[in-house]
C-alpha cells in the first residue's frame, strides 16, 4: 500500500529547501542585477561624482518638494526620510529618471544633478 505524505511532511521537507533558495539565491539575484545597472553608463558617471547636499536641496526643493513635502516628510509622493537606506543608490536613480510611478513624472537631471540630490538624500 503506497504511503501519502500528511501537509506536515511535505512542510518538513520543504521549507529548509525554501529557507535556502530565500537566504542565497535571492542576495545573489539583486547584486547581480545591481552589478548590471550600475554598468549603465549614466549611473556609473553619477556614481564617479562627489554631490554637493546643498545644491542637492535646491534641486529637491524645485522638483521634488511639491509632492514629497519640504522636507521631504511626503505629501502626494511618499516621505523621503532615510529613503537611502531603503533603496539602493541605483534604485533611487532609477526612481527619479524612469517615470514608472505615476503621479511621479520622469526627471532628467544632468549628471552633476543626480549626483547632488542623492548626496541631499543620504541626509533626510
Amino acid at each position: 500500500m503506497d504511503k501519502q505524505l500528511t501537509k506536515t511532511e511535505i512542510a518538513v521537507h520543504w521549507i529548509p529547501l525554501l529557507a535556502l533558495v530565500i537566504i542565497i539565491v535571492v542576495p545573489i539575484t539583486i547584486f547581480t542585477v545591481d552589478m548590471v545597472n550600475i554598468s549603465d553608463p549614466y549611473v556609473k558617471n553619477v556614481l564617479s561624482l562627489v554631490g554637493d547636499p546643498e545644491r542637492g536641496e535646491a534641486i529637491f526643493r524645485t522638483n521634488c518638494a511639491g509632492c514629497h513635502g519640504w522636507q521631504g516628510n511626503g505629501l502626494v509622493g511618499p516621505s523621503l526620510k532615510d529613503v537611502s537606506k531603503r533603496k539602493s543608490t541605483y534604485g533611487l536613480i532609477h526612481q527619479v529618471i524612469s517615470g514608472e510611478t505615476p503621479p511621479m513624472p520622469k526627471f532628467q537631471p544632468g549628471l552633476q544633478e543626480m549626483a547632488d540630490l542623492l548626496s541631499y538624500l543620504e541626509g533626510i
